[in-house]
């Protein structure tokens, strides 16, 4: 490893050659080697973070804590960012403790907030289902100076109590709030809502309802829509639909501040039978897109949630609505509908979203969006076409393939038994220096040991090895054995 160091070196300098390095132990024996070379040489936080997250996206999770423990006794600033990118290491590798024991550490850090650290820790505990340890972590820290926010902790703590059917005292932490000295968000009442509602806890919901008219909905927020429909629906599948048009009523009053003009219009007698709970919900639902105010928040607001909950016709009917009003739909939407009817392996419906849909207004397909049918055509075989719109990308300005995108492709490929096309896709990935990881490289080298591609099946061997991967044991036995077969064809036609 030849390195052509500067007569000054700077931590910005410093930083942008270790990110060139393939192997991400390289990268750390130059950064080690920085300060031998340059006594008056310091590094800043953001070399690094910039070292951290090598180490960590390549999973050398010893070496990357190495890392942190020097960075805290250089006492250097350094971003919350470094702290949560660390925390989400050691957590996808099931190393949970060590992510806790990690942020208990920071504030012996010269780090001034670590707000986003608090949430991410908080989160990942919560998901492991230990409510008990997370209320701990949150009373030990959401008093402290570097947690500037407590709103989006405890809105985590509500939806982990009504994850556990726990409503009741998820509804107790939304009226201590105030005490915190924060204000309950939208989210915070989308949480509360959903976790009531589904408790059947429709009493303490509708008086949510209530508190939400005149503390968040005062201006008729579009985007409030989807916490009335939660409730809306609730009370439809209790069978109770008159109290469901009554507040319906309100909603359009208080919440959406509809004009009396457009509520007149609304025709609501097919609801009163209530003989269809899914045919009296999804009148409602157009009762909320057509009474409302029309505006951009509403209408994405409505279809994102539709699709997000699988009701594709739905979502459709208010995309519909809002072409008829003069709106054109937003990326966002295209996105969702895209992914719904991707779950649904409606694969021709989610190229139409691409190819047809998206046309019409003024945005413009994302990398986002290209995944999700890339990911829809690899589930359904057709991992060859997913190539073609790698093509595409590539000439679509400003919509640049990303790590998941390769991914997607050089594993559907794989899926599908074409390793030699896997094999160029791999190519132009770590070309574009996005790194593989090692499952990645394993199945595709496997693959071209099966196919008689040794050659090939070594190359990628060299690059895994480079890049300070070690190969699966069963990657040595298949490349032995595609060897001794192909030795055995040659003395068979010798």
């Amino acid at each position: 490893m030849i390195i052509r160091w500067p007569r000054i070196l700077t931590p910005t300098h410093l930083a942008q050659i270790i990110s060139t390095q393939k192997n991400p132990l390289s990268a750390l024996q130059i950064f080690n080697q920085a300060r031998e070379k340059y006594p008056n040489y310091r590094h800043n936080g953001p070399v690094y973070a910039t070292m951290i997250n090598i180490l960590g996206n390549s999973g050398r999770i010893l070496e990357m804590k190495q890392v942190i423990d020097q960075m805290k006794d250089d006492s250097c600033e350094c971003k919350d960012s470094v702290f949560v990118g660390a925390i989400r290491t050691f957590a996808s590798a099931g190393m949970v403790n060590e992510a806790v024991n990690l942020f208990k550490c920071i504030p012996q850090f010269n780090c001034v907030n670590f707000t986003e650290s608090f949430n991410t820790i908080l989160g990942i505990v919560l998901k492991e289902s230990n409510f008990k340890a997370a209320y701990q972590l949150f009373s030990d820290n959401c008093w402290r100076l570097e947690v500037k926010s407590r709103v989006k902790s405890l809105n985590l703590l509500m939806e982990g109590l009504c994850r556990f059917k726990k409503s009741d005292l998820a509804l107790n932490i939304f009226q201590e709030m105030d005490f915190q000295g924060c204000c309950p968000d939208r989210e915070s009442y989308r949480i509360l809502m959903k976790g009531l509602c589904d408790d059947g806890r429709l009493d303490e919901a509708i008086h949510l309802l209530y508190s939400m008219f005149w503390r968040i909905s005062q201006k008729g927020s579009g985007e409030d829509i989807v916490i009335y429909r939660i409730l809306l629906d609730a009370l439809c599948d209790d069978g109770k639909v008159e109290e469901a048009l009554e507040i319906l009523g309100k909603v359009l009053r208080k919440g959406l501040k509809a004009p009396k003009s457009r509520r007149q219009r609304l025709d609501l007698s097919k609801c009163r039978d209530g003989e269809d709970s899914e045919a009296t919900k999804r009148l409602i639902n157009e009762a909320l897109i057509r009474g409302g105010v029309p505006s951009m928040a509403s209408y994405s607001a409505m279809a994102v949630d539709l699709y997000n909950e699988g009701r594709v016709d739905e979502g459709d009917k208010v995309l519909d609505e809002m072409r008829k009003r003069g709106f054109f739909p937003s990326l966002p939407m295209y996105v969702a509908k895209a992914e719904a009817l991707s779950k649904k392996g409606r694969v021709s419906e989610v190229i139409k979203v691409l190819e047809e849909d998206i046309k019409e207004g003024t945005c413009v397909p994302s990398v986002g969006l290209y995944n999700t049918v890339l990911e829809c055509l690899c589930n359904a075989g057709d991992s060859e076409l997913a190539v073609g719109y790698l093509k595409k990308m590539a000439k679509q300005v400003g919509c640049v393939a990303n790590k998941e995108t390769y991914s997607i492709l050089v594993n559907g490929l794989c899926k599908d038994g074409k390793y030699v096309e896997a094999s160029r896709v791999l190519e132009e990935m770590v070309i574009k220096s996005h790194r593989p990881g090692a499952e990645t490289y394993n199945r595709l080298i496997k693959g071209l040991c099966l196919k008689g591609r040794q050659y090939e099946a070594v190359v990628w061997l060299e690059e895994m090895v480079s890049q300070g991967m070690l190969p699966d044991l069963s990657i040595w036995n298949s490349l032995v054995a595609s060897v001794c077969c192909k030795m055995s064809d040659m003395e068979m036609f010798g």
